[in-house]
């Protein structure tokens, strides 16, 4: 996993020739100018800005509304509850490419074309039926006997939710959150069907832009691949841990 992204790190500091030449080895003049001449760029920048407002505004609100509805799946029992929680999970067999005009006509009509909330809805709305399955799953191992004592103790039911299950649900909601940021911080379609004013332009499609416009320049193209990289990887590199121990969190007894 380390030899490719060590390639395209050292490639990003030789000149294209040189990494015609010497493909493999260390450079042989070490030219920092393709780095930073990228993070001197204010675009660069921008698409890290754009990329963070969407990622925090969609896992957000995923977070909640999921958070909200795996409560009421796992606590409160109605008619045609397991009925709507499968029209949920269904969800997840929905792939996107599918609803993409639909989508835009859609999202045409109510003026959110070449605006950050027309990513960020469809993102949270595609995001729901794996976070909803999630979290309803840790809500469910919750013991009864915690809710009937914080009811004697007159917490109502948004009580409960709030001050105990929230709480004792943080590896779940860190895992959720995590899986958010990543997918949306890696979506390149639906940003791409949204925007038309690089103004709001995502990484990802700064990508495809910057490799189209030096295309001839493998090494500058290398540089700024691997600056992109880097803020997904520093995250999950912090929040591995997190991701991790919510997966596993209940997952064995004793």
């Amino acid at each position: 996993m380390a030899v490719p992204l060590l390639y395209a790190a050292l490639s990003g500091f030789k000149s294209t020739d040189e990494l015609s030449r010497n493909p493999v080895g260390l450079p042989e003049s070490w030219i920092t100018s393709n780095y930073t001449g990228i993070l001197a760029s204010g675009d660069f920048w921008r698409l890290i800005a754009n990329s963070t407002l969407i990622a925090v505004g969609t896992t957000v609100l995923v977070v909640a509304v999921s958070a909200l509805s795996a409560f009421s799946f796992a606590r409160f029992a109605f008619r045609g509850r397991e009925v709507l929680f499968t029209l949920f999970t269904m969800g997840l067999m929905f792939p996107f490419a599918v609803a993409a005009l639909p989508l835009f006509l859609l999202l045409r009509s109510m003026g959110l074309l070449d605006n950050p909330l027309g990513v960020i809805l469809p993102q949270a709305a595609f995001g729901l039926p794996m976070t909803i399955i999630i979290l309803r799953g840790f809500f469910r191992q919750i013991p009864g006997e915690l809710e009937e004592a914080a009811t004697l103790d007159g917490c109502g039911p948004f009580g409960f939710f709030w001050r105990v299950l929230l709480p004792m649900a943080r590896p779940a909601l860190g895992t959720v959150s995590v899986l958010a940021v990543v997918t949306s911080w890696n979506n390149f379609f639906l940003p791409l069907l949204v925007f038309t004013d690089a103004q709001w332009w995502t990484l990802p499609i700064g990508v495809q832009q910057f490799q189209g416009q030096y295309s001839a320049d493998y090494a500058k193209v290398f540089a700024y691949l691997v600056l992109a990289m880097v803020p997904a990887l520093a995250f999950y590199s912090v929040a591995e841990r997190q991701l991790v121990g919510g997966l596993t969190a209940g997952a064995t007894k004793g």
